[in-house]
Formats: C-alpha cells, structure tokens, sequence
C-alpha cells in the first residue's frame, strides 16, 4: 500500500483541486464574491443583477457572506472529492477528511476575509491578474498550480 501513496496524494489533489475551481466559480454566488470582503471599515455596495436594487453590507454581512462561500466550498471539494475517490477505489479515513476539509475551510475563509473591502469582485480574478503580474517566475508557478 506505501508504494501508491503518492499516487493516491496526486490523485485527492486533483480532486481537491478541480473542487477548488468549480466552488469558487461556479458553485459560489456573485452576491458572496462580492460581499465576502465587506467590512464596516470598508463597506460594500451590492447591486442585485436580476431588481438592480442596491444594498450596502459592512462588517458583519462580509463575515456571513464569506462563511457561506466557504461552506459551499468545502461541501462542493467533499463532494467532488469523495465520489472521485470512490470512483478510483481510494479509501479515505473520515478522520483524515475531516481534518482536511476542515484546515481548507479555515485557509480559504481567512484569504477571502484578508483585505476587507478588497476583495471583490471576485478575489480570484484579482488575485489572477497580480499573480501574472508578478514575473516570468512566479507566472510559471501559477500555470503550473492552475
């Protein structure tokens, strides 16, 4: 069983991965991309797409909104990722599931909440084009990351 531990690692990442995108763009709403960054500091204006009604969110809408994304996040990598492994044949402790979704969920929380306010619209779109940004380096480590 040792000799395909790496294999199995490659596999729950990409897994995991996959689930990473499809949360944070497909599964996330815009009003959580949005808001998620909003603080009472920097507070931020919401135009609903479909009424064009605008509402304004501080602090504590940011933190709902943000622990909304993150839990559709970690529903949609634990979805993902189990079938995946499931499909593959890949035993996964519970425990150790657990504690992975758990320290994805706290990472992912804590990097959208990181700069109230500007962190949207789409923290990830941003984060994107400064990363490309950055240098030839860093560029390549994306690409390869992505």
């Amino acid at each position: 069983m040792h000799a395909h531990r790496p294999a199995i690692f490659a596999a729950l990442l990409g897994l995991t991965r996959a689930a990473s995108a499809i949360g944070d763009f497909w599964i996330q709403s815009d009003y959580c991309a949005r808001v998620k960054g909003a603080s009472d500091d920097h507070p931020v204006t919401y135009q609903d797409p479909v009424t064009e009604a605008e509402t304004t969110h501080g602090t504590a809408d940011g933190r709902k909104a943000c622990l909304t994304h993150c839990l559709t996040y970690v529903a949609t990598q634990a979805i993902v990722a189990g079938a995946g492994a499931r499909a593959l044949g890949i035993r996964v402790h519970p425990a150790a599931a657990a504690a992975a979704l758990a320290v994805s969920f706290g990472t992912h929380y804590a990097a959208d909440r990181r700069i109230p306010g500007e962190g949207d619209p789409g923290e990830l779109h941003s984060m994107h084009d400064r990363l490309l940004a950055s240098g030839p380096g860093l560029r390549e480590v994306y690409r390869l990351a992505a």
